[in-house]
């Protein structure tokens, strides 16, 4: 299983656009596939018609039961998708009480990757979309995921965002002694503003390879999907979005990432 953390410390980027449809191409490739919804807010669950408000269990019971969690038990929290190959760990607004919570309990950083580890035979990716702030959510994001997705907005606010990201991923380096590698999804581009095309130019020219050579366009098409409930390639496959996200899960995978185009 490998585990897939989208994160960004500034909120409205599209984490949650990019979570779902990378979840959807990697399920559409066959793969098994397990979101994870560690934001109080449950954009992700709301967007498959599980309200947060009404939720007891899903992640937040990852932290209710820490010390005795079994496999079956977070099986058991799992509920469908539009996709019998994709599955969702649901958020609900209870998660936003963990940080008082976590005050003088060890262990509270690692509570999802360890649960994702119990299930490994189960699935081949599992994808958190995780809150935009810094706390213990973030901090278990951060810690279980092989592959950390950065989707970052193509204006200039949002390159701040970005900055306080790399700055948070420098402390956790150092405090684990282990690099924490990134990846950083341009969304949201309109080359018809200015902004647009010089935010994407600073990405590529301070991130470099770190840069996905493509770029996620601005798509009505996904909230389109959002209000179906749908995947976006279920609900417009040959969109300009989908094509695009297309190209970034070859590229995450290291697949054709020398063919994509570049901007210059």
């Amino acid at each position: 299983m490998e585990i897939w953390s989208v994160a960004n410390q500034k909120g409205g980027v599209g984490k949650t656009t990019t979570a779902v449809s990378l979840a959807g191409l990697l399920g559409e490739q066959g793969k098994r596939v397990l979101l994870v919804d560690l934001d109080p807010h449950g954009s992700l669950s709301s967007y498959f018609g599980y309200d947060p408000d009404q939720q007891e269990q899903g992640t937040y019971a990852l932290f209710q039961q820490k010390d005795t969690l079994a496999a079956a038990a977070v099986q058991a929290l799992q509920v469908s998708t539009s996709m019998d190959n994709v599955a969702l760990l649901p958020a609900s607004t209870a998660l936003a009480t963990l940080e008082r919570q976590a005050i003088g309990r060890d262990g509270m950083g690692l509570v999802v990757g360890k649960a994702l580890k119990l299930i490994q035979q189960t699935v081949d990716v599992a994808i958190i979309d995780s809150p935009p702030l810094l706390g213990i959510l973030l901090v278990n994001a951060l810690a279980a995921c092989d592959k950390l997705v950065i989707p970052v907005q193509t204006e200039f606010l949002a390159l701040k965002g970005l900055e306080r990201m790399t700055h948070t991923l420098a402390m956790m380096s150092r405090s684990r002694n282990k690099s924490v590698g990134f990846s950083i999804i341009p969304t949201m581009y309109d080359r018809r503003t200015q902004a647009s095309v010089a935010s994407l130019r600073h990405l590529r020219n301070h991130y470099g390879d770190d840069v996905f050579p493509g770029r996620i366009p601005v798509d009505t098409k996904f909230r389109d999907a959002s209000k179906a409930g749908l995947f976006p390639h279920q609900f417009s496959n040959d969109s300009h979005g989908v094509d695009a996200y297309r190209q970034c899960v070859k590229w995450l995978q290291g697949l054709n990432a020398g063919s994509l185009e570049q901007v210059s």
